[in-house]
């Protein structure tokens, strides 16, 4: 005689729409990032990243500072476009996961537990290079992430179809 499955913690839900909540920031964060850069568009990039440079009080001497002056030196429409569309991908992919976990879908469980396992191994990696906050941050909420979104696969598949 098989089990009964066990029910599902009560906030599962709500974790999960907030969950969902957190992955459309993300995407709204990130399409809004790729208007900024479409924003660029027929302007000299190099002297907009000077700037902002002097704005923050960097010297552009420096290796950081002197990196992106250089990458922004490189920065054509053509890639500036390609980086726009990037950025629409990617929140268009948020935007998406976000909606099938706010509907509880099956797939978009799988899309999150997937996607935040994605990036443990590279935080991971970060942390080795160096101890820092933001590090620690993002590799907690992605376990977190992962662990929750594992729970709720668990329990729908004990449950049945």
């Amino acid at each position: 005689m098989a089990r009964a499955a066990p029910p599902p913690p009560a906030n599962t839900s709500s974790i999960v729409r907030g969950i969902a909540l957190f992955e459309a920031s993300k995407g709204a964060v990130v399409f809004l990032a790729g208007f900024g850069i479409l924003s660029l568009m027929h302007k000299d990039v190099q002297a907009i990243a000077a700037e902002l440079l002097t704005h923050f009080h960097l010297n552009p001497a420096k290796h950081y500072p002197s990196i992106f002056l250089d990458a922004a030196g490189k920065l054509t429409d053509a890639r500036l476009w390609t980086l726009a569309a990037l950025a629409a991908a990617y929140g268009t992919v948020r935007f998406i996961e976000a909606y099938g976990l706010w509907r509880e879908r099956r797939w978009a469980e799988w899309l999150a537990a997937g996607s935040g396992g994605l990036y443990i191994p590279f935080e991971i990696y970060e942390m080795t290079r160096g101890f820092g906050w933001l590090s620690v941050a993002a590799l907690v909420i992605n376990v977190a992430i992962v662990g929750v979104m594992v729970d709720a696969l668990r329990h729908q598949r004990a449950a049945g179809p």
